[in-house]
């Protein structure tokens, strides 16, 4: 499987307040050490099959992650409080995801690796 690249939207980057150079920088190097990492399990991985969980398990990390951050924008905003980061960060990682699904050959293994797991737990589409 090909070396995986991401990389932080430049959009996300121009909504962040120009008056704080902290967090774009936190955002690419939190990108860049993700790459890093998934690029690790992949070349630890035996086949295809598992560094696509591999990837899987992170993504559903990731979403995770997005969905805390899209919980927090409402409360921020009843409080008060920008909710720019929030907004910055949750759309960072579905972006990435994005990125992750996108990629040359990966897409196709998450896609395979989804699959088997659904059928594993033993969730047909008949009981959707």
């Amino acid at each position: 499987m090909d070396e995986i690249s991401l990389g932080v939207p430049k959009p996300v980057l121009e909504r962040l307040p120009a008056d704080d150079e902290t967090a774009g920088a936190d955002m690419q190097e939190a990108v860049a050490g993700w790459e890093q990492r998934l690029n690790r399990a992949i070349d630890d991985a035996d086949d295809d099959r598992e560094a696509a969980a591999r990837v899987l398990e992170a993504i559903d990390r990731f979403e995770q992650r997005h969905d805390t951050y899209d919980e927090l924008v409402p409360e921020l905003r009843a409080w008060g409080q920008s909710p720019i980061y929030a907004i910055a960060w949750r759309t960072l990682y579905a972006d990435v995801i994005a990125q992750l699904h996108a990629h040359d050959d990966l897409g196709a293994h998450l896609d395979r690796e989804r699959n088997a797991r659904l059928v594993e737990d033993g969730i047909r589409m008949r009981d959707l």
